[in-house]
């Protein structure tokens, strides 16, 4: 604001010079995308509370029961357990192994990538010839293969996936970090004398490991639609304890009848897959408006 003296009075006129007001805009598929998945968290974690039905609890008088069931809001299978409750507790493993078996992988290979990029060298050659190796092979074919060899369990899918998934993570970090090194901060942060872990851990780390957090959410849907397939094939977490992909499986012999116990946990895995793809695309967008 500037002001102008006149005879006898005194006008204040508005200048471009000012600061404007930056309007805000919202991420809506960061935002969609986080609170469909964090309704599907809390009614895994809140179970209990949805629910009093016991989800491995067997009930023969009471086996197909259809949706609206008295007790049983979406019915019950053929050795009648309640579905809804072994929606519920199925997506406790589901989403617990899906989100911990992404963990691992995601930090050694961040970690072996962004060695592998700042050292280049017979060690990235070698990272290298190890990654097109795993790569050469189908993602579910390891997998199935491995879990087959190490027995069924969730510490065989941990295992499986950590050992086949980290791959990924150690392309993408690398190649971010073969950019990074000869930017002007990395160059500067060498030429002033840093130690070699201090300019990885403080200077290149945050700039390179953003491609790799928004991979790990389409890798999380990747990863429970890997515990679905191997619960389907009986590879899965060990029965009676429920799962969406041993539920698939069980319901698919009544598809003509009651197609609600393989339909409805299918529809779950697509809503899940839904809701971390979303937050994937609200990534990528948060990361280009930066």
């Amino acid at each position: 604001m500037t002001s102008l003296t006149f005879p006898g009075r005194s006008v204040r006129t508005a200048t471009a010079a000012g600061p404007r007001r930056r309007a805000r805009r919202y991420n809506g598929p960061l935002i969609a995308g986080l609170t469909l998945f964090g309704l599907l968290v809390l009614a895994a974690v809140l179970a209990p509370l949805i629910t009093s039905a016991n989800p491995v609890a067997q009930d023969l008088p009471h086996a197909l029961l259809p949706p609206g069931a008295p007790g049983h809001l979406l019915g019950t299978d053929r050795f009648g357990r309640d579905v809804l409750a072994r929606l519920l507790y199925g997506a406790r493993i589901d989403l617990r192994v899906g989100v911990l078996a992404v963990a691992s992988p995601l930090v050694i290979g961040t970690v072996l990538g962004l060695i592998g990029g700042w050292l280049g060298g017979w060690f990235d050659t070698l990272l290298m010839r190890i990654v097109d190796m795993v790569v050469a092979f189908p993602f579910f074919v390891l997998v199935i293969g491995l879990v087959f060899a190490l027995g069924p369990g969730t510490t065989s899918i941990y295992l499986a996936i950590t050992l086949v998934g980290w791959v990924a993570y150690a392309r993408i970090v690398r190649g971010e970090v073969l950019v990074a090194k000869n930017q002007e901060y990395a160059l500067a942060a060498r030429a002033s004398g840093l130690p070699t872990w201090r300019i990885l851990l403080r200077h290149l780390l945050p700039n390179v490991v953003l491609q790799a957090v928004v991979y790990s959410m389409s890798d999380i849907v990747l990863s429970i639609l890997a515990i679905v397939t191997l619960g389907y094939l009986g590879l899965g977490v060990p029965p009676p304890t429920p799962d969406w992909g041993s539920m698939i499986q069980d319901g698919q012999q009544f598809m003509l009848t009651n197609w609600y116990l393989a339909a409805l946990p299918g529809f779950a895995v697509v809503i899940t897959g839904l809701a971390l793809a979303l937050t994937a695309d609200g990534l990528v967008e948060r990361m280009n408006r930066r």
